[in-house]
Formats: C-alpha cells, sequence, structure tokens
C-alpha cells in the first residue's frame, strides 16, 4: 500500500470514529512505523476533508505541552491540531454549560487561551511573542481519546486531531502595549486551581506549559516552520496553550470551576449534561 493509501485508509478510520463516537486499536499497535510524521499527513488527510464538509478552522490547538504528564501518557512531545467553529465555544460570562454526547471518553483541561492580532517568529522570547497577542482569555479544552483507556503514542493523538474535542473561551481580556511585560512575567508564575462540584482536584503552574503559555505560542511557531504543508500562524486565530493541570475525566451532573489566581484572568464555570 502506497504512503497516500495509508494516508486516507487511517483518517477514514479516525473519522469513522470520530463521527460514530466509538473507539478504534491505536494505529500505532498496527503500524510500528507510522511515525509523528505519518501522523500530520493524516492530520492534513482528516482537516481537507473536514473543511469540504464546511467545517472552518478559528484557531489552534497544543497538545501535550504539560512536560508534568508526559510520563503517565507516555507522550514525550507536543502536538497541534487546529480548532473550529463547530468545536469552538465562547463564554463571555465566564460559565457555560455543555453536552458530553459528542465525545467519546472525554477529560478536562483548564487552559490559556491567546487571540492573535499578527505572526510569531519561531524561538521568539516571552515579550516577543505578546506582542502579537491581542487578547488572553481562561478556557476549558474538552478532549477525548478514541484510542481505549486512553492508551496510544504520540504519532496517535497527532492523527486523532490531537484529541480535540471542543474548546470553552471565556472572557477575552484586551492586551495592551503596557501589559505585555507584565503579562509575560506572569504566565511561568501563577498558579491555577482546578475544582469539581466545588471539590478541589489539581493544581498546576503556568511553568508547567513548556515553561511559559507564551513560550507554547513560539514552539508552535517553530514546529510549523518545519512543516510547510500548513500555514503559519496569523493574525485573527486563537490558540489555547495546553493544559495546566493534568486531564481529567468527565462525567454529566458535574460542575467544573477553575481559578488563575495571580494571573488576573476571571476563572471559569462549567457544566456537563448529557
Amino acid at each position: 500500500m502506497t504512503q497516500r493509501a495509508t494516508t486516507s485508509a487511517v483518517a477514514d478510520r479516525l473519522i469513522g470514529a470520530w463521527d460514530g463516537r466509538v473507539t478504534i486499536p491505536p494505529i500505532t499497535t498496527e503500524d510500528p512505523g507510522f511515525d509523528v510524521a505519518a501522523g500530520y499527513a493524516v492530520l492534513g488527510e482528516i482537516e481537507r476533508r473536514r473543511i469540504v464538509q464546511g467545517w472552518r478552522p478559528l484557531g489552534r490547538k497544543i497538545g501535550f505541552t504539560n512536560r508534568t504528564i508526559w510520563d503517565r501518557y507516555g507522550v514525550h512531545l507536543p502536538m497541534w491540531a487546529h480548532v473550529w467553529d463547530c468545536t469552538v465555544h465562547d463564554a463571555p460570562q465566564a460559565h457555560a454549560a455543555l453536552s458530553l454526547a459528542p465525545f467519546v471518553q472525554p477529560r478536562i483541561e483548564p487552559e490559556v487561551v491567546f487571540g492573535l492580532c499578527g505572526p510569531i517568529a519561531a524561538g521568539a522570547n516571552a515579550l516577543e511573542v505578546m506582542s502579537s497577542v491581542a487578547w488572553i482569555a481562561p478556557g476549558f479544552e474538552i478532549v477525548q481519546s478514541h484510542f481505549p483507556d486512553w492508551k496510544f503514542g504520540a504519532p496517535d493523538c497527532t492523527a486523532a486531531l490531537g484529541l480535540h474535542g471542543a474548546l470553552v473561551v471565556g472572557p477575552r481580556v484586551a492586551v495592551a502595549a503596557a501589559d505585555r511585560a507584565i503579562l509575560a512575567a506572569a504566565l511561568p508564575a501563577f498558579a491555577l486551581e482546578l475544582r469539581s462540584n466545588g471539590a478541589l482536584v489539581d493544581r498546576g503552574v503556568g511553568a508547567n506549559v513548556l515553561d511559559s503559555p507564551a513560550l507554547a505560542l513560539a514552539h508552535l511557531a517553530g514546529v510549523l516552520a518545519r512543516q510547510p504543508q500548513f500555514p503559519a500562524l496569523a493574525a485573527g486565530e486563537l490558540v489555547t496553550t495546553g493544559t495546566v493541570t493534568d486531564a481529567w475525566p468527565v462525567a454529566a451532573g458535574e460542575t467544573w470551576t477553575s481559578d488563575y489566581g495571580t494571573l488576573g484572568l476571571p476563572g471559569m464555570t462549567l457544566s456537563f449534561t448529557r
């Protein structure tokens, strides 16, 4: 089978798993030669098909930026995928409700979301990154695994839309020029608390995310510089930079909240329904 035929066949399987809300064996268990480059080829094929179906990309998600959870999942590098008009939900009042019906083995991740006003250079420092940020917001990404028991390799995650399910974006706080240095310094240092039905579940710090959520953007810019088949980051995109804590399983009837501590972002409240 040619590489193109393999890419198409894997895309068929993953789209079927998404649309059918079912799990499938990891691609890497059946094809040990399936690597991250092959995963991005499948990602590109899936995204091309979704655009034909009417999906519209709004920006990107970066996954596995939190190094503290790499050993837990057996994935030791970040990956990215687009987020879409059908997967992004705005919550300008900092609270929302979301049905879990579309998702397979869903988990919640509290994240920092950026809105871009310009391109980002590979290797940019945090302050340089912030010069291309128009706004910052709290967010909850709902990730999902179409692979049983959340067992997979990095190529599987890459191909499967970076495990993206949905992104709930909270109030967007404009970033003025005078704010950039303050935010660049605060992003690695802030502490985040994640609660479920009022009980503390996890804590994390901004530095968990590739030393800073701002530096996660610079990392993504570097990855895209080596991927001419994908567009570079551009003004108007939103980017969610990865979970500050671990990813936690969620169930209908639960209400989850986040507190961003000294970062100055409002916390989020997200309730899950069937």
